[in-house]
């Protein structure tokens, strides 16, 4: 993982992270900046809070579509410039990374919901199926979103092991990122998991 292609993949994959969808595409619409107001993460749930539906909907798929798409390309050059799977892992992680401390808004960023789901279909479109589904039937019977979150990231590295031939004792590189991720995703919620134990988290559709 030394030559220059990898490396610059990486980098990539990391700046095309770091557009905060949440806040360029208010900005385009003429909407508030979702960090100034509901819970002042800059993700599509929070856009949704501005009552643009459009711009909530525009952000999830450009949020996810970033996330996707470096790990999608990875992949798909690993074989001919002889990457393995830790670049791809590294890629991944990289685009995930951005989105939480994007170089272009002062490292702060969203917790990662919608990009974190573009990197699991680029991983595999199966685990990303079964992720989202898990994260569908959660908020259908609890409207929490950063609950079904939660639980869906959770999930999200057992989902891969489940579909793969490896186990836990060999750590390959994309069961570590996953993993990563999946830790990185719970801890950025930790307001929302606070909030929940208390009963004062928001549902969805509700006004902050």
């Amino acid at each position: 993982m030394a030559d220059v292609d990898s490396v610059l993949a990486v980098l990539g994959a990391y700046l095309l992270g770091s557009l905060s969808f949440a806040v360029i595409v208010s900005r385009a619409m003429g909407l508030s900046d979702p960090r100034t107001f509901g819970s002042k993460n800059p993700g599509a749930t929070n856009v949704l809070r501005s009552g643009s539906k459009q711009a909530a909907i525009a952000t999830l798929v450009l949020d996810a579509l970033k996330g996707w798409l470096p790990v999608w390309l990875a992949q798909r050059w690993a074989a001919d410039l002889g990457w393995g799977d830790a670049t791809v892992a590294l890629v991944a992680l990289a685009a995930f990374l951005g989105h939480l401390y994007p170089v272009f808004f002062r490292f702060k960023g969203g917790k990662g919901v919608a990009t974190a789901a573009g990197v699991l279909f680029g991983v595999s479109w199966v685990l990303g199926v079964a992720t989202l589904a898990t994260f569908a039937i959660v908020v259908a019977f609890t409207r929490y979103v950063s609950l079904a979150s939660v639980v869906a990231a959770v999930f999200a590295p057992t989902f891969y092991l489940m579909g793969s031939d490896v186990v836990w004792v060999t750590a390959p590189p994309v069961v570590v990122a996953l993993v990563a991720m999946s830790a990185l995703l719970v801890w950025r919620h930790s307001e929302n998991i606070n909030r929940l134990i208390q009963g004062k988290e928001s549902r969805l559709g509700s006004k902050k």
